[in-house]
């Protein structure tokens, strides 16, 4: 056997054979590589968020939806900025040393401009949403409320920075998200640089 001729049809063969199986993988290559890449809703979740300050009152709360979790936009009166400054005995946090904001908001009030506070609004203990609650809830908070945020599913306290209130189960301030300020609009989730 090893002194038979080689049939040139079964080399052809043998080619054209090989020749369709690379179609055929390469055909099939070509979708499963496009299924790893996030879908245009996922890279829309991800993407950043724009939103007009055009109207935010003081006092005002607004909400805005960021990679699937409430960001809030309080504009803060100089009544919740005295509120902050009075609550540095009574935070776990005062100086933000855990590293849940940017470096330009690593500040007294965790923020690029002090009467704006960007928060994500998920509660650091198991993630549910706390609710804004002013100072005039004495009477429900306790004597040492001076306003901010309450989580009603674990009973933790945040100030109107964010900072969470000794004694809380929260273990850790509210995460600031990357933002920036620029001409009446706040972009969430795109850095501003500042340091």
């Amino acid at each position: 056997m090893a002194d038979a001729p080689i049939d040139p049809r079964r080399r052809r063969l043998v080619a054209a054979t090989c020749a369709v199986g690379g179609c055929a993988c390469a055909g099939a290559a070509v979708p499963f590589l496009a299924s790893l890449a996030p879908s245009a809703r996922a890279k829309a979740a991800g993407a950043p968020v724009s939103v007009s300050l055009a109207g935010l009152q003081p006092g005002e709360l607004r909400v805005v939806e960021w990679r699937g979790k409430p960001v809030w936009l309080l504009r803060r009166t100089d009544a919740m900025l005295a509120a902050i400054r009075r609550d540095d005995p009574i935070v776990s946090d005062p100086r933000s040393k855990v590293p849940h904001q940017p470096a330009y908001a690593k500040n007294e009030y965790r923020s690029i401009d002090p009467s704006l506070a960007v928060l994500v609004g998920v509660c650091t203990h198991l993630g549910c949403s706390p609710q804004l609650m002013p100072a005039s809830a004495k009477a429900q908070m306790g004597e040492s409320w001076n306003g901010g945020f309450y989580c009603p599913c674990h009973g933790s306290k945040f100030d109107f920075a964010g900072r969470v209130i000794r004694g809380s189960p929260a273990p850790t301030n509210l995460v600031v998200p990357p933002y920036k300020v620029a001409g009446g609009v706040v972009v969430v989730g795109e850095d501003s640089g500042k340091a």
